[in-house]
């Protein structure tokens, strides 16, 4: 049985969004925005940034997600202190999670296969992704559906 996350992983996925895409929306879904721009950027991560030899979506786009939430977005903002230590949290985390698959590159976790996510796995990754950020956040003292103002 799915949870309310690998429900929408399902249609996230339904709709042609990748794996960096998807933690992008469900950021954004969470702090009931909506960015285009942002998600049509974190596109660009896709697929391992485009042939697999990359890190995997699912890593890139959460640590798009945790900076969404913490990095500085104008001239009169800062990051959040806490943010490298986040982002280290998450890559701890992602590593030790994928070292079942021999790494963390996106060909690494789809076995040398490129372009199509495998939906058990990719989509499993996604929706623990998305709750590790959650976690992250709560362990940081910032509130996730709240956000910083785009």
């Amino acid at each position: 049985m799915l949870d309310d996350a690998g429900l929408r992983v399902m249609e996230l996925a339904g709709k042609g969004y990748c794996c960096s895409q998807m933690l992008v929306v469900m950021a954004l879904d969470e702090m009931d925005r909506e960015d285009p721009d942002l998600v049509r950027a974190a596109g660009g991560l896709c697929n391992g940034l485009g042939d697999c030899s990359g890190p995997c979506g699912v890593l890139t786009g959460a640590v798009l997600a945790l900076g969404l939430y913490a990095g500085k977005g104008t001239d009169m903002e800062e990051p959040v202190d806490v943010l490298p230590v986040m982002l280290e949290t998450l890559r701890d985390w992602f590593i030790e999670r994928t070292r079942e698959y021999g790494g963390i590159t996106c060909g690494a976790i789809l076995e040398g296969g490129c372009g199509s996510p495998h939906p058990t796995r990719c989509g499993g990754l996604v929706a623990e992704a998305n709750a590790k950020v959650r976690e992250i956040l709560v362990e940081n003292g910032l509130d996730p559906a709240e956000g910083r103002e785009l």
